[in-house]
C-alpha cells in the first residue's frame, strides 16, 4: 500500500508539474494579446465616439435645415419670426454642452447626467413628428389620420421639443463626446490644426448628407415624415452608446483643474477689490485680475489668477467672433429665405432650399485638404508663423454678405411665377436660385479659414489646464452670436416697421439689412487685425509664460 500510494503521489506531481508549464505560456500568450488589443480598444472607442458625435450632428442638422420652411407654412410664423426661433435654436444649442458640462463636473454624475440628456433628446426628436400631425402621406381608409392640434398646441409643443432636444445635444457634446476625449494633449500646433481641419471635414461632410437627403425628404416626398429622421438617427446614437457606455463615457483625469466657477471666481473677485479698493492703488499691479491673489487680500492662488489671465487674453478674439457667427447665422437664415423665394426649378426638378446651403460646404471640402497639404509642407511643426487666416475669412463673410445685397436687388429685377412649396402655392421670383452661388461659396470659404484657426488659438495659447474652459468660453461667445443675430433681426424689423425683414421680400428692402451687416462686419474685420499679432505662435521666442501642471511645464505666450 505505501509503494502505491508513493506512486500515485509521484504520478499526481508529475501531471501538476506538467499543467503548470501548459499554463505558463498560455498566460504569456494572454498577455502578449491583451497588450496587442489596448492599442485596437482604444481605436474602437474613437471610431465610437465619432459615430456618436456624426450621429448627433446629423440629428441637428436634420432639425435645423427647414425649420424656416416648417414655420412659415406650418406654423403660420411671418419671415422674421422663423428666422429668430431658427437662430434661438442654434445658439442655444451651442450654448447648452457648458451649463451640462458645468453640472456633470459640480452636481451631478457623469453617467448620470448623460442617460438623463439622452432621454431628453430622445423626448425631443419624438416630439417633432407630433407637431406635423396630420400625416398627409399616411391614408386610413382612404382618409387622413384623424388627429390634429391646434395652432396654439403646436407652438407649445414645438417648443418644448426644441428645448429639450437642444439640452440633450448640451449632454451629448459635452460628456460623451468633449475634445478631451480624443486625447489631444500632447499634440503640437501642426497636429492642432490637422485635426481641427479634418474634424470640420467630417461634420461638414455630414452636413452636406443631411441637407440634400432630409431636406428633400422633408420638403417633396413626404415633408411630415422627413421629422422621424432626426428621431431615427438618434436612436443609432443611443444604441452606439449603450454598446461601449464602459469606455466612451470621458472621464477627466482626477487632479488640478480649473473649473468654469474658479474662472468667473477669479474674476469677480478682481472686480470687486478693484471697485473696493480702488483710491488706494496709483498703478502698482501691473494686471487688474492680480487683485484676485491671496498675496494682495484676495482668495485665489497665483496658479489659478495666472492661468485665468492667460484666458482673458482671448477674449478679444472671442469677441470679435460674435459678429462673425451673424454672418455664418444668414445661411440658415437671410440666406434661406433669398432661395426659397427664387427659382428652385432645375430641368424639370425642384431644388431643396436647403440643398443650397451644400454649395456654402464644398469650399471647405475642397480647402481642408488643400490647406493640410499647404501645412504640411511649408510649416515647420516648431515655428507655425502668424498666420492670416482668421481676418482673411472675416474679409470674406464681409464680402459675402455685400454680395448677398446685390443679389437681393439683382433678384427683384425678374418677374414673379408661382413656385410650390410643401403644397403651399409661393410668388417667388423667377431668377434661378443658382445665381446666389457666390454668397454662399465666399461664406463657405470663411468657415473653412476661421473656424479651425480660432479652434487652434483657443486650445494651444492657454496652458493644459486651462483647455477645456478656453473652449467653453469660444463656444459661449458663439452662442452669443447666434443671440445677437436674432436681436439683430427683431431690431431691424421693427426699426423699419418691417422693411428692412420682410415677409414678401419684393415688397421690402432685405438689401438693406445685408448692407448693414456686411459694413459692421467690415469694422469688425479691421478691428480684429489690429489685434491679430497679440496671438502670433512662435516656439523661438523667449516671452513665454510656464505653468506648472504636475511633473511638466505647459508653455504659453503671446507676442
Amino acid at each position: 500500500m505505501p509503494d502505491a500510494d508513493r506512486k500515485d503521489m509521484e504520478e499526481k506531481h508529475l501531471l501538476n508539474h506538467t499543467a503548470d508549464k501548459e499554463k505558463q505560456p498560455l498566460s504569456e500568450g494572454s498577455n502578449h494579446a491583451g497588450n496587442v488589443s489596448q492599442p485596437q480598444k482604444k481605436l474602437q472607442e474613437a471610431i465610437c465616439v465619432l459615430l456618436v458625435e456624426l450621429c448627433e450632428r446629423f440629428t441637428f442638422f436634420g432639425i435645423v435645415c427647414n425649420m424656416i420652411l416648417f414655420c412659415t407654412v406650418k406654423l403660420g410664423y411671418r419671415n422674421y419670426q422663423a428666422a429668430i426661433v431658427n437662430m434661438c435654436f442654434v445658439g442655444t444649442s451651442m450654448l447648452t454642452p457648458v451649463l451640462v458640462g458645468w453640472l456633470a463636473e459640480c452636481l451631478v454624475g457623469r453617467i448620470k447626467l448623460v442617460c438623463i440628456c439622452m432621454f431628453l433628446h430622445f423626448l425631443g426628436t419624438a416630439l417633432l413628428p407630433v407637431v406635423a400631425f396630420p400625416f398627409e402621406d399616411i391614408y386610413i381608409d382612404r382618409r387622413h389620420i384623424l388627429h390634429t392640434l391646434t395652432k396654439r398646441e403646436q407652438k407649445i409643443v414645438f417648443y418644448f421639443a426644441l428645448l429639450t432636444a437642444s439640452l440633450g445635444i448640451g449632454g451629448i457634446r459635452a460628456i460623451v463626446c468633449p475634445l478631451s476625449a480624443y486625447s489631444l494633449e500632447d499634440c503640437g500646433p501642426k497636429e492642432l490644426l490637422s485635426f481641427f481641419n479634418w474634424f470640420y471635414w467630417l461634420v461638414n461632410l455630414n452636413s452636406a448628407v443631411v441637407f440634400v437627403s432630409i431636406s428633400y425628404i422633408q420638403q417633396s416626398v413626404a415633408r411630415n415624415l422627413g421629422f422621424l429622421i432626426p428621431f431615427v438617427s438618434m436612436l443609432m446614437a443611443i444604441i452606439t452608446i449603450h454598446m461601449v457606455r464602459g469606455e466612451m463615457i470621458y472621464k477627466p483625469k482626477t487632479g488640478k483643474r480649473h473649473s468654469l466657477l474658479t474662472t468667473f471666481g477669479v474674476i469677480l473677485s478682481a472686480l470687486k477689490m478693484c471697485c473696493v479698493r480702488y483710491r488706494y492703488f496709483g498703478g502698482g499691479l501691473t494686471n487688474w485680475l492680480d487683485h484676485a491673489k491671496e498675496n494682495y487680500g484676495g482668495q485665489y492662488s497665483e496658479t489659478q489668477v495666472e492661468s485665468t489671465k492667460s484666458l482673458t487674453r482671448l477674449f478679444p478674439l472671442f469677441t470679435f467672433q460674435i459678429l462673425y457667427r451673424m454672418c455664418i447665422m444668414q445661411i440658415p437664415s437671410g440666406y434661406y429665405l433669398q432661395t426659397m423665394n427664387s427659382n428652385l426649378h432645375f430641368s424639370g426638378f425642384v431644388l431643396p432650399v436647403a440643398a443650397m446651403n451644400v454649395i456654402s460646404i464644398v469650399p471647405l471640402l475642397v480647402l481642408v485638404p488643400l490647406l493640410e497639404c499647404i501645412n504640411s509642407n511649408l510649416f515647420s511643426s516648431k515655428d507655425t508663423g502668424y498666420s492670416p487666416k482668421i481676418y482673411i475669412g472675416q474679409f470674406s463673410a464681409a464680402l459675402s454678405v455685400m454680395v448677398a445685397g446685390f443679389s437681393e436687388i439683382h433678384r427683384k429685377h425678374f418677374p414673379q411665377v408661382e413656385q410650390t412649396l410643401s403644397e403651399e402655392v409661393l410668388l417667388v421670383s423667377s431668377m434661378p436660385c443658382f445665381h446666389l452661388t457666390p454668397q454662399y461659396i465666399l461664406l463657405g470659404v470663411a468657415e473653412a479659414l476661421v473656424t479651425p484657426s480660432c479652434s487652434l488659438l483657443s486650445f494651444w495659447l492657454v496652458p493644459e489646464r486651462m483647455r477645456g474652459i478656453s473652449m467653453h468660453f469660444l463656444t459661449l461667445f458663439n452662442g452669443a452670436g447666434c443671440f445677437m443675430g436674432a436681436f439683430f433681426v427683431q431690431t431691424a424689423h421693427s426699426g423699419s416697421q418691417g422693411s428692412w425683414f420682410p415677409h414678401l421680400l419684393h415688397q421690402g428692402k432685405l438689401e438693406r439689412f445685408f448692407f448693414f451687416l456686411a459694413s459692421l462686419m467690415m469694422v469688425n474685420t479691421l478691428g480684429f487685425w489690429t489685434i491679430a499679432h497679440r496671438y502670433k505662435m512662435s516656439g523661438r521666442e523667449k516671452s513665454a509664460l510656464f505653468f506648472r501642471e504636475g511633473s511638466k511645464y505647459v508653455g504659453m505666450q503671446f507676442s
